[in-house]
């Protein structure tokens, strides 16, 4: 294919040169324009047909005036139109040729049903019609078939225009819709981002607080057993809390590459990876780093109800470690259902606060999972004082109840 460069300059020359369209002028020189071609055809029709004496000085100075004022037609139609009228009932009233001012008196009425309602365009229309029967009644029958025909029309003129407003209107009114849907998709699209940046923000937080936790648990242990009896140094619990760290930062790693695929693939069919769900809290529990009491009592569970019953046993889990304040915790996670939702309850015998720390985002993090999936999460110290207890309800769909 053949490429074609053109010169800036020349293609500038180009574009000011007064050969433009006429849809490329403005309203006023194009009506102007319009002003002009109705006043030559009218001179035309002054001296060749029509009823009426052919014009004189005044006549034709008339004539060529009443047209001036269709410049600003679009402007100041009212005003044009009371102009208009004015000089075409003298030019009638001095019986000059009577067909000349007829393609400018209809224009102009044209322009009035475009530019104006029903209402103020029928009042018009009759204003007309009663000022030309006044013009025409003294002429007598001959003056009343002519009126009849003239009338006529004037109708016609005003239904058309009052047509293309209507047309022109709804015309708007879909571009419009058209702009107000796609600027309607355009924040839906929006909203879908903030959500799923929202998403990957509290997968990662749980992520990395968790495994983060077991890590700092799982150092502690190890140094514990290096550090109470340097003489008969227990190997093999070295061995397995460094094997317990490595699998943690492993199993972290499969999980933090598949939060993260989204944002490197975003076109992807499933980018998302598959969402955890309650089939891994066993899994969960094994690496908790503490001792965890599992039952879980619940099959059919959507998909996003169980990723959030798995986040949220996830969440609590390590704030249960971070805060339990004990080396013997136990931590007693049960999910069921219950009254049409899934209910988990995760439950700890540790020290029943949240510590003295700075205060974090697990608990919020709980509670806006809970609500991705139209549930609540009530988190407190046990009413016996002995350790923590977080309790979530997670409605389910009404295909999955039980």
């Amino acid at each position: 294919m053949q490429a074609t460069v053109t010169n800036p300059v020349q293609a500038t020359i180009t574009a000011s040169r007064p050969g433009r369209t006429l849809a490329a002028l403005d309203p006023l020189r194009q009506d102007a324009l319009l002003a002009a071609a109705l006043a030559a055809l009218a001179s035309a029709i002054a001296v060749t047909v029509g009823s009426g004496r052919h014009p004189d000085a005044l006549g034709w100075a008339l004539l060529l005036g009443l047209h001036v004022p269709l410049a600003w037609r679009r402007r100041a139609p009212l005003t044009v139109l009371a102009v208009m009228i004015t000089l075409i009932a003298t030019y009638h009233q001095l019986d000059y040729n009577h067909s000349a001012p007829t393609a400018a008196s209809m224009v102009v009425l044209y322009t009035v049903a475009v530019t104006h309602g029903p209402r103020r365009t029928a009042f018009i229309g009759a204003a007309v019609v009663t000022l030309m029967l006044l013009l025409k009644i003294r002429h007598g029958m001959a003056g009343v078939q002519v009126s009849f025909q003239i009338t006529g029309w004037i109708v016609s003129m005003l239904v058309l225009g009052g047509y293309l407003r209507v047309h022109r209107e709804n015309a708007a009114a879909a571009v419009e819709r058209a702009e107000r849907a796609e600027r309607t998709r355009e924040e839906e699209a929006r909203r879908r981002v903030a959500e799923e940046r929202l998403r990957i923000a509290r997968d990662l937080h749980d992520l990395l607080a968790h495994t983060i936790t077991l890590i700092g648990v799982q150092t502690s242990v190890a140094a514990h057993v290096l550090a109470a009896d340097p003489e008969r140094l227990d190997r093999t619990a070295v061995a397995k809390a460094l094997d317990d760290i490595a699998e943690t930062c492993r199993t972290a790693r499969g999980e933090l590459r598949t939060t993260l695929e989204v944002l490197r693939d975003p076109g992807a069919p499933d980018a998302r990876g598959p969402l955890p769900g309650l089939d891994g809290l066993a899994e969960l529990a094994k690496s908790a780093g503490a001792r965890v009491e599992l039952a879980v009592r619940a099959d059919g569970v959507p998909p996003a109800v169980g990723a959030a019953a798995y986040r949220i046993v996830q969440e609590a889990l390590t704030n249960a470690v971070r805060h339990g304040g004990r080396a013997d915790l136990t931590v007693r996670v049960g999910v069921h259902h219950e009254e049409g939702g899934l209910r988990v309850r995760v439950t700890d015998d540790g020290l029943g606060d949240a510590g003295d720390g700075p205060p974090g985002f697990g608990l919020v993090g709980m509670r806006e999972r809970a609500r991705s999936v139209g549930g609540t999460v009530d988190a407190g110290p046990r009413a016996d004082g002995r350790g923590f207890e977080v309790s979530a309800v997670l409605p389910l769909g009404p295909g999955e109840r039980r």
